[in-house]
């Protein structure tokens, strides 16, 4: 095998394994940091057919940070929930969206194409000069010396093997990735693996009785999902029977007759038929010494609740500032050992729901499951969102409320929260704790770069620390609370512990 070149100018912080809408977040995040970003990718363009449909207010909140909502937003459409039917189209249970901008500043449930995403992304990326793109590269070996990894890769275009250098290499090389391997990773199967045919249409003309919602049918004989994408696009998602051959389902005549309670042929024009074993799994290591996963590397999810993208988003939005605050000598790389038992137990609560969603979908008797599971105590079934909670990691300060998300109010100027402390950490703050404060545990927060935010600066604050029950919280760049502060003392040893912008890890209560 011919030796693998590299120079001094392929030195990198962080080489990131896979530009899907994971890794082109991830990278976005480290260029708005400053950190030197190596991406490589095997494909020469993102992939061209939908894939991912659904994100939530969260993920749209990390695309304001990285600057590009803005950009996101016309490409979308706001989803106002999902519906459960049985097989004569009775409703069974309702999950809504509420239509208005919710407590993140965005609204719940989004639609997209995520061809227009991943172009968005990628095009981001040229606003940073220390993050690097390559296509046409394929990874094939990492070697992890204890002080740096050296990443082996082909330039698939021309044949040579090159090498680059970097402190930390992240997979965000999907289902198969390759990164885990070399982590040696097993994958934890919480049981769900069911094939499904996905159909991608478009529609040549309207259809408004197929409706807005997204549709669960809930028919033994064939449980199905019905899907509204943004402008034309319309996804079904439909089961595969035991004894039914795949390569048979996608041919165009099978798939119109399994369509035909919907839509004809002269209705729409078929963009893709393919055939997906839906997996649920839970990689047992995300990180092994200097190689880390996020994403589909990390975890598959059904796509019963739509969170399959939105977790590995949530992923690399906790792990791009603690990649950052080590490799620039601002905290120790135990940090990193956060990472996973911050974002673990999410993303395992999110795939059994989905699995159990799966399924109740899937049984003769659903209506029944679905009264047993959802009934609230009025009576009513519905689905309520499940709202992420980070496990045991970072501690600054009191453990009230630690691993929640922060909602982003507005400032008394009109700017949202985010825009306003910019990416880092905040103080969240009632005027009187911090007039009252000594001195210098204010300069200390100066000191360590946290943007200070008072009530009389954002009076939308007052009902959030309300409702934390304390006047002050530390938040995170990921919009997570970080620590809490009762009063000056409690002030003032947050300020020691962020001096010299070292933060400690340990177990949240």
């Amino acid at each position: 095998m011919p030796e693998a070149t590299g120079t001094a100018e392929d030195q990198f912080d962080v080489v990131i394994v896979g530009l899907g809408p994971v890794g082109a977040t991830l990278a976005n995040l480290l260029g708005l940091q400053g950190v030197s970003t190596l991406v490589l990718e095997r494909e020469t363009e993102a992939y061209h057919l939908p894939r991912a449909v659904h994100f939530d207010d969260e993920v749209m909140r990390v695309f304001q940070t990285i600057g590009l909502a803005d950009e996101i937003t016309p490409c979308t459409r706001i989803n106002p929930g999902m519906r459960f039917v049985d097989a004569n189209g009775a409703l069974l249970m309702d999950w809504p969206r509420a239509p208005d901008v919710g407590e993140l500043g965005w609204h719940a449930s989004y639609r997209f194409h995520q061809p227009d995403l991943e172009r968005i992304l990628r095009e981001g990326l040229k606003r940073f000069a220390c993050v690097r793109v390559q296509t046409r590269c394929d990874a094939f070996a990492f070697e992890d010396d204890g002080d740096a990894v050296t990443v082996r890769y082909e330039d698939l275009d021309t044949g040579r093997l090159r090498q680059a250098g970097a402190r930390y290499v992240v997979g965000c090389d999907g289902a198969r990735s390759l990164v885990r391997r070399f982590i040696g990773s097993s994958m934890d199967d919480l049981g769900f693996h069911e094939r499904w045919l996905v159909v991608d249409a478009v529609l040549r003309r309207p259809k408004p009785e197929l409706g807005d919602h997204t549709i669960q049918y809930c028919d033994p004989a064939r449980p199905a999902t019905y899907v509204r994408g943004p402008g034309d696009r319309r996804r079904w998602e439909i089961t595969v029977l035991a004894e039914e051959d795949s390569r048979a389902m996608v041919h165009p005549q099978k798939v119109w007759a399994l369509l035909a309670p919907w839509l004809a042929p002269d209705e729409a024009e078929l963009e893709r038929a393919a055939v997906y074993t839906f997996h649920s799994a839970v990689a047992r290591l995300w990180r092994s010494g200097r190689l880390l996963l996020a994403g589909d590397a990390a975890h598959q999810t059904p796509p019963f609740m739509g969170q399959g993208m939105c977790s590995g988003i949530r992923d690399v939005a906790n792990l791009a500032w603690k990649l950052e605050a080590v490799v620039k000598g601002r905290a120790g790389d135990g940090l990193l050992d956060t990472y996973q038992s911050e974002r673990a137990p999410d993303a395992h609560a999110y795939i059994e729901t989905a699995v159990r969603l799966g399924g109740l979908i899937n049984t003769c008797g659903t209506e029944a499951a679905l009264n047993a599971a959802f009934r609230d105590a009025d009576g009513v079934v519905r689905l309520r969102s499940r709202v992420p909670q980070l496990g045991p990691g970072l501690v600054i300060g009191r453990a009230d409320r630690v691993g929640s998300r922060v909602a982003q109010p507005r400032l008394g100027d009109g700017r949202p929260l985010d825009d306003a402390v910019g990416y880092g950490f905040a103080l969240l703050c009632r005027d009187q704790l911090w007039h009252g404060a000594a001195e210098a545990a204010r300069l200390r927060f100066e000191q360590a770069g946290i943007a200070i935010v008072t009530v009389a600066d954002c009076p939308g604050l007052a009902p959030l620390l309300d409702e934390a029950g304390v006047p002050a919280l530390l938040v995170r760049p990921d919009r997570y609370v970080a620590g809490a502060a009762a009063d000056e003392a409690d002030l003032a040893a947050m300020a020691d512990r962020l001096t010299p912008q070292r933060p400690q890890h340990a177990s949240a209560a």
